[in-house]
């Protein structure tokens, strides 16, 4: 009897195990399709994405869509754009992050936590809630159609305060009580001691601000109008018509030359950005 049971079990033990390897094998698909498909279509001409939609190898592959792109968009000053965006932003995110994770960390002072859950709870607040008021600064300012308008309003970010300050908990504070006795300035311990403590969370939370800046498109769009300010997020809807269409294989080909920079950066620092958001919890 239960030798039976210990059967049963053994054996609804393994149809899980192969339901949810099936599970996890068609979330893979649906993931890793689109971007099959973009790469598939980027390949095929016109009348042939029209005629051959879904099929995933071109009939007759050609690059028409690839040298296309580069003669009717200035696609060097636009990658050059999107890259001075993302790591105007990526430095300030962390310069501010690291300053403040650090304050919040070991310094004591009146309203210290009340501070920190306010800082924090903007994380919550959707983009949309702030958009308007942004757009009317940037406006005042002076910076529309200007790099600095859309990365002015991105230069803090509580996330990677968070982030930062839950890496920080973990150094010993006996390392910082030793360089207060030796009458060490903040700024002398923070750039000898903290920051090597923490520099692979610096690295990959900055890899991560460098690509959502890298990928941003709403932003942009309300405050770039000249096509030699675009980013490459931009340069998507120069090859949507007014009337509609669309010319999906250049529209398909910018996606790739678009994600190619933060796909190959994600590749070789995924270990990093997982470790730094499996140890952020290790603290309170």
């Amino acid at each position: 009897m239960k030798t039976n049971n210990l059967l049963s079990g053994n054996h609804f033990k393994k149809s899980n195990d192969i339901l949810y390897q099936l599970l996890f094998i068609a979330v893979i698909i649906a993931m890793i399709y689109p971007i099959v498909f973009a790469v598939s279509t980027s390949f095929k001409t016109l009348p042939e994405v029209y005629n051959n939609s879904f099929g995933l190898v071109p009939q007759a592959p050609t690059t028409a869509a690839y040298l296309g792109v580069l003669s009717k968009i200035p696609f060097i000053r636009i990658t050059l754009n999107t890259f001075i965006v993302a790591a105007l932003v990526t430095f300030f995110k962390l310069f501010t992050g690291v300053l403040a994770a650090y304050s919040f960390v070991f310094f004591d002072f009146k309203g210290k936590k009340l501070i920190y859950f306010i800082l924090i709870s903007t994380i919550f607040i959707p983009f949309t809630v702030t958009m308007i008021p942004n757009f009317i600064i940037i406006s005042k300012m002076g910076l529309k159609d200007n790099l600095l308008g859309v990365a002015l309003p991105q230069m803090a970010d509580a996330t990677g305060i968070f982030l930062l300050r839950q890496h920080m908990r973990g150094i010993p504070r006996s390392l910082l009580e030793v360089a207060e006795l030796e009458n060490i300035p903040h700024f002398t311990r923070l750039r000898r001691i903290v920051v090597p403590m923490v520099k692979p969370a610096i690295f990959s939370i900055g890899i991560i601000f460098f690509i959502n800046s890298w990928n941003e498109y709403v932003w942009p769009l309300l405050i770039l109008k000249s096509v030699d300010n675009y980013t490459l997020s931009l340069a998507l809807q120069m090859f949507v018509s007014g009337e509609g269409g669309v010319d999906v294989p250049m529209a398909m080909a910018t996606s790739i030359l678009t994600i190619l920079l933060p796909l190959v950066l994600y590749m070789f620092c995924q270990r990093f950005i997982i470790e730094t958001f499996s140890q952020s919890g290790i603290k309170g």
